[in-house]
């Protein structure tokens, strides 16, 4: 198991304490707002040094207080002892991992690979087009470290062109445009390799636990052509309309992504449940995908994913549940958590930020 335990100072309403995560499963128990979701939120910032649920670390901050702190110690594949350190003082953040300092949060990508299952990730089947390309980003992220480093160049040449285009500097443009045209084909190529491969796992485990078979990802690039030269003429040609609005409006920040069986639309017939249930299947398949191609098992977080099914598909979803390194749940109380539950798993009662063993 990679968590072996947590320690807090003023993070969210946690008590400040050492948390024992001493079992292969383990399960928290609790009502809203008793801090079973802020305890998964530790273990995602432990793995990737950031937050699922804000960007300002300013609000992790427990009332009354000025900083916060989280120590994670984990058990990596060699089975040696790790610590991660994550702090927040003075508007600034600090993450150590065996006290040396981690400059950049890519360097912590595989370190504990987590999955992260959270009701938000409804927007990941009917939210934005922006929302749908960072799942397809994450799950290339975290088996193709490379992938950062492109994304990232893309963004930082994208900014300089739209710094441009609002200082109506056209004469300036014709580089940048070469530069986005190159990077951005990477993307592409990237997104449209991993979306094909991932629907291979995606569409199987959808059709297993829903009964609906054919529903799958599209990807519908911006660019219409992967010839460099053709994208670079077309940038050229929508230079003046970029102009006129002062932004881009083609390239991988504009792709679409939509879920279809055949050529037709399938989230807009969708019920709530199946859109939901879409939405678990996404994070399964990311799970078993990452897998499949590093040979490595994931800790999965799952925060009371699984109030908005039927019980027929709970015992399906739980069916097809990919094989991990480690399992935290959160339930409510009265929920029938003991049907999922092992003799080894670890189940804690929360209440007012404390965490008891049952």
């Amino acid at each position: 198991m990679p968590f072996l335990s947590v320690s807090y100072t003023s993070f969210r309403n946690i008590a400040d304490t050492t948390i024992d995560l001493l079992s292969k499963e383990v399960y928290f128990i609790g009502d809203n707002g008793q801090g079973k979701s802020n305890i998964l939120e530790s273990l995602y910032m432990a793995s990737y040094g950031s937050s699922f649920r804000t960007r300002d670390d300013s609000e992790i901050v427990r009332t009354g207080n000025s900083q916060y702190g989280i120590r994670a110690i984990f058990r990596d594949q060699k089975e040696r002892t790790n610590t991660i350190h994550v702090s927040w003082k003075d508007g600034k953040k600090r993450i150590e991992k065996n006290a040396k300092q981690i400059i950049d949060r890519k360097e912590l990508v595989d370190t504990v690979p987590c999955v992260l299952f959270c009701h938000d990730d409804l927007d990941f089947a009917i939210g934005t087009p922006e929302r749908k390309r960072f799942f397809i980003d994450q799950s290339l992220s975290m088996y193709d470290s490379s992938y950062i480093d492109i994304h990232r160049q893309y963004k930082k040449i994208l900014k300089s062109r739209n710094c441009l285009l609002k200082d109506k500097k056209a004469d300036l443009l014709d580089v940048l445009d070469v530069q986005l045209a190159q990077t951005g084909l990477q993307v592409i190529q990237k997104r449209r390799k991993t979306i094909a491969n991932f629907n291979q796992v995606f569409a199987r485990l959808y059709q297993e636990v829903s009964g609906i078979s054919g529903v799958h990802i599209e990807y519908s690039p911006s660019w219409k052509s992967e010839d460099e030269h053709s994208i670079v003429q077309q940038l050229i040609e929508r230079r003046e309309q970029d102009l006129l609005i002062n932004t881009t409006l083609t390239g991988p920040h504009r792709d679409r992504i939509r879920y279809v069986i055949g050529k037709t639309p399938y989230v807009p017939t969708a019920s709530t449940g199946q859109r939901r249930l879409l939405s678990l299947i996404l994070r399964t398949a990311q799970a078993q995908f990452y897998t499949e191609l590093t040979g490595r098992l994931p800790v999965l977080l799952m925060d009371d994913v699984m109030l908005e099914l039927d019980p027929d598909k709970r015992q399906r979803f739980t069916s097809v549940l990919p094989e991990y390194d480690q399992l935290f749940c959160t339930f409510l109380p009265g929920e029938p958590y003991e049907r999922y539950k092992r003799s080894t798993t670890r189940v804690f009662d929360v209440s007012g930020g404390e965490f008891n063993v049952r």
